[in-house]
């Protein structure tokens, strides 16, 4: 899933950006409200963290631009301004939850996961399955077959991605824009060695293999 970072402040970007890529999210940032509203309305993200205090247009009006161009992305505002006015202000116009600095990460990735759960219509936490594959969102654990199998972040995030779009075609290209961020300067075979490293672990040592390649499309998990 991607996100995309909207603050001017180095440190606290830096603090939040990290803690998403750690969590499996590719993460973008916005530094000021211009490249912010470029971003949100050029790219398509799961959601956003939106700083109000911004240089140039500030984040009140990034956000009022969107909604008016109808972009739908959940955004959890993040400001240092803590009044009750202010919070109100900030969800009428469009902001879908409000966390005040200083803030305790996981709480922010909490924040976060609600957000993305009621966009997608889910309910309590989503444990995402194919066969005997489960893949808890929460506890980032993934189970097959009553064994745990270790993964990276980005194999997380790829696995996840497979799941949400189990027995659909994922493309390379959604690959990439998913499990990497902007600024990513793709390799030629970055996406198969990917796939290679995940597959080994979730399909070796089962009969049933699980993630398949579709020649000329990209990939899919199903049963086989």
């Amino acid at each position: 899933m991607r996100i995309l970072v909207i603050e001017d402040d180095d440190k606290i970007a830096s603090f939040v950006v990290n803690g998403l890529k750690q969590s499996g999210f590719a993460v973008d940032r916005a530094k000021d409200g211009e490249q912010a509203l470029d971003f949100g309305l050029s790219i398509s993200y799961d959601a956003a963290v939106l700083d109000l205090m911004l240089p140039g247009l500030n984040g009140l009006a990034v956000l009022r631009q969107l909604r008016e161009k109808k972009v739908s992305l959940p955004v959890l505002i993040l400001s240092a301004r803590a009044g009750v006015d202010d919070r109100v202000l900030g969800l009428q116009t469009g902001g879908d939850d409000y966390l005040t600095k200083p803030f305790a990460f996981s709480e922010l990735l909490a924040r976060l996961q609600a957000l993305i759960r009621r966009a997608l219509h889910s309910a309590e936490p989503s444990h995402l399955s194919v066969g005997d594959l489960k893949l808890d969102l929460f506890k980032r654990e993934v189970v097959r077959g009553g064994q745990k199998i270790e993964l990276q972040s980005r194999e997380f995030a790829l696995l996840e991605l497979f799941l949400r779009h189990a027995g659909r075609p994922v493309t390379k290209t959604m690959i990439l824009e998913h499990v990497w961020d902007f600024s990513f300067d793709p390799q030629t075979n970055v996406v198969d060695v990917l796939v290679h490293r995940l597959r080994s672990k979730v399909d070796r040592g089962f009969s049933e293999k699980l993630i398949h390649t579709i020649r000329g499309v990209g990939y899919v998990i199903r049963p086989a």
